[in-house]
């Protein structure tokens, strides 16, 4: 009975936020529906204007609970700049928690907002986030051979053009590093020392394409490439080994007791245009994360484990950036529940919303 009413009261620290943030996603859409409908006669630059500001009263409300309501202490090394920039955010990739942690550094920036991402091809078909995070510029993009270059400069081309404040966030690796999938690490280490490049141990082989080509479509647009390395503490196990880091659900049921997250910024005109000078610079960006990552889990100092060179601070996110927001969406959601009507008009925007989306995507490049 004490082990059932342990459990139970486990799984509702994930499942109380996961309700609200998905159950205010009909609300939320429904109001940014009516406001796409009234913007179609009105200059497109301020349709984005006022999408930004509805996106980032969304997103803050994510954040409410994977901050505030976690407690998760985060530690940032290097210096956020203070004004907003239009950047191209490169990150190691490790955990389906990663997108929120550009949310983390967006938001200290108020520029969450202007979030967008670039988002493997089969994450469209998710129900009403797929379509809307392309409507909100967010960029799909297939492996490989695959890889639609076409597609993707006309989708940036088309931003820039109206001078669309960008904050997008790029994961080179293309998939998870999980040190429990050995394969999938030797494979990408194979794949690097074939190329004659540095064989890396804490992160997979960067793949190119993608950055090279948002960053060469937005080079005009854009002041900076924020190069980011993330370590979730609390990966690290007795006898030393790293353990995968926390999924969403993870994150949220408290499991991860501070993040660390190392910020370079690299101006624009220090990346090299040209393709195969870039992918070494690109290598050389993560052979840098390597690094710091092997201090993280590997140094035998105790003062510099599980942290990264220099000099850490902690940022708390204050209440009132992420409590309002919290507000306004459960104050659009909770009357349409009360109703008939309402519940009727919540669940079509679940399922004519989701069918629409996916009929949008399916015909989308």
């Amino acid at each position: 009975m004490l082990l059932s009413l342990v459990v139970h009261t486990y799984s509702l620290r994930y499942w109380l936020p996961t309700a609200v943030m998905l159950g205010t996603a009909p609300a939320y859409l429904l109001s940014w529906s009516v406001w796409r409908l009234l913007s179609a006669i009105l200059p497109a630059r301020l349709y984005h204007t006022v999408d930004d500001r509805a996106y980032s009263v969304y997103q803050s409300m994510v954040l409410f609970f994977f901050e505030n309501y976690t407690g998760v202490e985060i530690v940032i090394y290097g210096e956020i700049p203070k004004k907003k920039e239009n950047v191209v955010y490169l990150s190691n990739h490790q955990s389906t928690a990663d997108w929120i942690i550009a949310d983390m550094l967006a938001i200290r920036q108020n520029a969450i907002g202007h979030v967008r991402y670039v988002l493997k091809d089969g994450l469209k078909w998710l129900p009403l986030y797929g379509w809307y995070f392309s409507q909100h510029g967010g960029v799909y993009v297939k492996r490989s051979a695959n890889f639609d270059e076409k597609a993707m400069k006309k989708k940036l081309s088309s931003q820039t053009r109206l001078s669309t404040p960008m904050y997008l966030v790029i994961f080179p690796e293309g998939t998870r590093y999980n040190p429990e999938l050995k394969k999938v690490i030797s494979d990408s280490q194979a794949f690097a020392a074939k190329q004659g490049l540095a064989v890396l141990n804490h992160i997979l082989t960067p793949r190119m394409k993608a950055s090279h080509v948002a960053i060469e479509t937005m080079r005009e647009h854009l002041d900076a490439v924020y190069d980011i390395t993330v370590a979730y503490e609390g990966t690290l196990t007795a006898d030393g080994q790293r353990r995968p880091a926390p999924t969403m659900p993870e994150f949220l049921c408290k499991e991860c007791p501070r993040v660390h997250i190392h910020i370079s910024r690299v101006d624009i005109k220090d990346i090299p245009a040209e393709p195969d000078v870039f992918r070494g610079w690109l290598h050389q960006r993560f052979e840098i994360k390597d690094k710091l990552l092997t201090t993280f889990y590997e140094s035998e100092d105790p003062a510099k484990k599980s942290r990264f060179p220099g000099e850490g601070r902690k940022s708390p996110l204050s209440l009132s950036k992420t409590l309002p927001s919290l507000l306004i969406l459960s104050g659009l959601t909770f009357p349409m529940l009360l109703t008939e009507s309402g519940r009727k008009l919540y669940l079509n925007t679940w399922l004519y919303g989701t069918l629409i989306g996916w009929i949008w995507v399916g015909l989308s490049p």
